[in-house]
């Protein structure tokens, strides 16, 4: 399955995703910025919802972040 897949399926259906899949495909787009400060900015961003202990403030933070699946269904 392919990555476009993959976030298609999230965005289809991000209430049955885990945070741990959303941060797998989130670790395969960051490589693919142009821009260095935004994977460090994401990189930021999970490693803060990676620190958290409730599984729902997870997800609900989780939901933030899928501006990036966009981006690269968009085409980066």
């Amino acid at each position: 399955m392919s990555l476009e897949d993959q976030i298609n399926i999230i965005l289809d259906d991000f209430e049955n995703a885990t945070p741990e899949k959303i941060f797998d495909i989130l670790n395969q787009i960051k490589p693919l910025f142009k821009n260095e400060l935004i994977s460090e900015y994401l990189q930021g961003k999970m490693q803060k919802i990676q620190d958290s202990v409730d599984e729902q403030d997870k997800k609900k933070q989780c939901k933030a972040l899928l501006p990036y699946f966009d981006w690269y269904v968009q085409g980066l």
